[in-house]
């Protein structure tokens, strides 16, 4: 199957086995950084909501690292990561009802081979409680890393999905206080994904 990759493919290879066999943190830092921007923009063009499209993206990275062990050389590692993250949009959209463009279309991958893959059901199942239980708790390791001042909004946010109208009526702060705190609690999240000592 290896022999099957370009020299990217095999290069996330080698990084996907040092970060599964030996938790090497440089790995998957290095893997965040090739894939973070790609991702957040496909993500954009999903949802067309910036603040958005960087929740999903932290989701998405948080949510392939948890299950970097599931994936196999079948197919170049950005089109499985794509995969993970495409589908985590799905689901949110579903979950939310939002209105966006068609999300069906065919992915390429780095290759220029084009593929397109079965979306699953969003009704609840095992399979599906499970995986929301270990993005929760990967979120919660880098969350708490974050300063004191941003903890309880992410919390608010991403354990109990709540909107930017609800997190201002229970913490009774503005609503634009609101969103400039998580945005900024946002990069101090990517900081900590990062592996950048001053993210803490």
């Amino acid at each position: 199957m290896t022999n099957n990759l370009t020299q990217k493919g095999k290069r996330d290879l080698k990084l996907i086995e040092k970060a599964i066999k030996t938790g090497d943190r440089s790995a998957y830092n290095e893997l965040m950084h090739l894939y973070r921007d790609p991702i957040y923009f496909m993500l954009y063009e999903k949802v067309g909501d910036q603040e958005l499209a960087k929740d999903l993206t932290i989701e998405a990275l948080g949510k392939a690292f948890k299950n970097l062990h599931m994936y196999t050389p079948e197919y170049a590692f950005s089109t499985w990561l794509y995969t993970v993250a495409r589908n985590n949009c799905i689901d949110y959209l579903r979950k939310n009802k939002i209105s966006t463009i068609s999300i069906d279309k065919i992915i390429e991958d780095e290759e220029g081979k084009k593929n397109n893959f079965d979306i699953k059901s969003n009704d609840p199942n095992p399979e599906s409680i499970i995986i929301k239980k270990q993005r929760i708790s990967i979120l919660r390791q880098i969350v708490d890393q974050l300063k004191p001042k941003y903890r309880e909004l992410v919390k608010l946010r991403y354990f109990k999905e709540m909107s930017y109208e609800e997190i201002s009526d229970i913490l009774n702060i503005p609503l634009g206080t609101v969103k400039a705190q998580l945005h900024r609690s946002r990069g101090e999240l990517f900081k900590i994904l990062s592996g950048k000592k001053d993210a803490i």
